[in-house]
């Protein structure tokens, strides 16, 4: 068989990179092949089309093993399990969310995420909260107010001993990050990184449960890019490494207590890639703190008494709130399914995904819930995805993608070094600085159509309207000590990708006539269909009642058409070429009744200019300052 593989082989030359790029460019007709093929990623670095095998044969990922150091393929290599997990405020009392959780443990989820009131702390608390739940056959994981997090995990402890488990084999997480208060709220919480060692010494008993985070998860929330929250979470990680180790726990012990918590971005490929190179570059670290192997069977030992296995990556992955819209809402599940898609090819240990109406119902109802679920059930009991371990390993161009991304999160990793570490560069400001202005020019980009949010800057429901829904505003306040911290430091200012669009939509919707935009369109039928199209979706976005045509004999036919239609708005559809002849008596046909709008960027822009017309829209203008501009100029405030 394997001389018959060979022969077959050999029966057919192997394209070389010039044949192939000569094909493509041939495909293309003269179009720029670096404009066209060439992906910019927005993480600095440049993809092509096609790789081929000698572009990967030297890359420190082509070689790896799922489950053997540095894990870029996976830490398990018998299979692509991971956890379905839902979280739950159980802020309407211990006895509700224990309520929920044995509900949704029947529909799917095995790993439950309980966000804690920290004043409802008590034994009898915990004991309602987990009555009935079998901790043995779910991860269960904990959050509260960050003081109190040590009492939490003496509480669980406590607990898991009077039911009688064996405590080797309970798996889940407390979620302790005082950092990342630092990041949010600008609060001093270094005081509190002193309770690190006592939490992992509290829980010393559970050896499967994290109490460490790296909450990434915010940067990817705030608009950072894949290579950004990789970067900052290494160093962020490293960071309480160095602070646990410093304090006297073992590295093998610290290691294998903190968990990242990483956002999933809405770039595909990028994300499968990220995970991939988080495990490969987080186990490069640990190993430098030479964790010692204290199992004498442990699988992971090498010869010289180091325990890779402290080395792996603990990843719970969370679908972004960032680019999740308030308008039509229901293309967020696609947005989540891809993103969710990412994350289970890429190997993670856990994955939640958000209901669909989290921007405006951030309790979710049983709807939106039960989709999020099946989003991952559908993946893993129709797609198989919890069967194919790194499905990814081997592409030449996504282990050249995971190479690439490595190389830009590392450089970013020791910039952060350099600054002392991620707890300096957090005081001094520098990571909040980062992320606010990559969060300011995406949404620049958005503004001007660079980034596309179907539904909200490309393609809008033209008669949605938003039946009362309003965007929530997130607090991250710590309840038991609401206003008595000081922010002495910066913080990341942040807002999701649509909310500008959405409100200026919601502008539109209050004000006492729903503006009119009028199509006039005349003269050549491809032209004129292809700029109506885009005037359309064009005001649309802004809440715009738009009316489109199917043309008119005459411009004076169309503006009189426009004005019977009670227009605000009347947009000159048709061909470069045309406007020189039809523009100008249009505008005059209006003689101020509504705005006149020239679709396109003609050639005569400046004789028409000339004549008193303003207003041009068209690919290269700023969409979101334009609409804001029309608004002014209709009286919507």
């Amino acid at each position: 068989m394997a001389e018959c593989k060979e022969k077959l082989f050999s029966d057919f030359a192997a394209p070389s990179r010039q044949e192939w790029r000569e094909k493509i460019e041939a495909d293309l007709k003269g179009a720029d092949y670096q404009k066209k093929m060439v992906w910019k990623t927005n993480e600095g670095f440049s993809m092509e089309p096609f790789y081929l095998k000698e572009d990967v044969d030297n890359l420190a990922t082509s070689n790896a093993l799922p489950g053997q150091f540095p894990f870029v393929r996976g830490n398990k290599k018998d299979n692509n399990q991971w956890y379905v997990r839902q979280n739950i405020k159980a802020t309407d009392g211990a006895a509700a969310a224990n309520a929920k959780a044995l509900d949704i443990l029947n529909k799917g989820v095995d790993s439950l995420g309980f966000q804690i009131p920290a004043k409802e702390l008590s034994a009898e608390y915990i004991s309602t909260l987990l009555n009935g739940i079998h901790a043995e056959c779910v991860e269960l994981n904990f959050k509260t107010c960050q003081g109190h997090t040590v009492e939490l995990a003496k509480l669980i402890v406590a607990y898991f001993k009077e039911q009688g488990y064996d405590l080797s084999k309970l798996v889940g997480s407390i979620n302790f990050d005082p950092i990342e208060k630092i990041l949010t709220k600008g609060k001093d919480t270094t005081a509190l990184l002193q309770q690190a060692k006592e939490l992992v010494e509290a829980l010393a008993e559970l050896p499967k449960y994290r109490c460490i985070n790296v909450n990434a998860d915010t940067l990817c929330n705030s608009g950072a890019h894949s290579y950004q929250e990789l970067g900052y979470a290494l160093a962020w990680g490293n960071e309480y490494m160095n602070q646990l180790t410093a304090a006297g726990v073992p590295a093998e012990v610290a290691a294998k207590k903190i968990k990242f918590n990483m956002g999933i971005n809405g770039v595909y490929f990028m994300e499968i890639a990220k995970f991939r190179a988080a495990r490969m570059l987080w186990a490069e670290i640990v190993k430098q703190y030479e964790p010692k192997a204290t199992c004498p069977d442990c699988p992971h030992k090498e010869t010289d008494g180091l325990c890779t296995c402290a080395c792996k990556m603990y990843v719970n992955a969370t679908t972004t709130e960032y680019n999740l819209t308030l308008f039509d809402s229901h293309v967020n599940m696609l947005r989540t399914q891809t993103e969710a898609m990412s994350a289970a090819l890429a190997g993670v240990e856990s994955i939640v995904v958000l209901p669909y109406d989290r921007p405006y119902n951030s309790k979710g109802t049983d709807f939106s819930e039960r989709i999020a679920r099946n989003q991952q059930l559908l993946l893993k009991e129709e797609c198989h995805f919890d069967k194919m371990v790194d499905v990814a390993g081997g592409s030449y161009f996504l282990e050249k993608l995971t190479a690439s991304l490595a190389q830009q999160a590392w450089n970013l990793f020791l910039s952060v070094e350099d600054e002392g570490g991620f707890l300096c560069a957090a005081q001094a400001g520098t990571i909040q600085k980062t992320i606010n202005e990559t969060d300011a020019t995406r949404h620049a980009n958005a503004g001007k159509r660079r980034e596309f949010l179907l539904g909200t800057n490309q393609f809008p429901n033209f008669t949605e309207t938003s039946e009362g829904k309003m965007a929530e505003e997130k607090c991250g306040c710590c309840h038991s000590h609401k206003g008595e911290c000081e922010k002495p430091y910066a913080r990341i200012e942040t807002s999701r990708l649509a909310s500008d669009f959405e409100n200026l939509r919601l502008q539109t919707e209050k004000a006492e006539k729903r503006p009119v935009a009028f199509m006039l369109t005349i003269g050549n039928l491809a032209m004129r269909q292809a700029r109506a199209q885009f005037s359309c979706n064009f005001f649309a976005c802004a809440g715009y009642k738009v009316i489109d045509n199917l043309g008119f004999p005459s411009v004076v036919e169309g503006v009189e058409a426009a004005i019977q239609a009670n227009a605000d708005i009347v947009v000159l559809c048709s061909s470069d070429d045309e406007y020189a002849e039809y523009a100008i008596p249009a505008y005059n046909a209006v003689n101020g009744r509504a705005v006149f709008v020239v679709a396109g960027a003609p050639a005569c822009s400046d004789d028409l200019k000339a004549a008193g017309i303003e207003n041009f829209i068209h690919v290269r203008v700023d969409q979101l300052k334009t609409l804001k501009e029309f608004n002014d100029k209709l009286g919507i405030k």
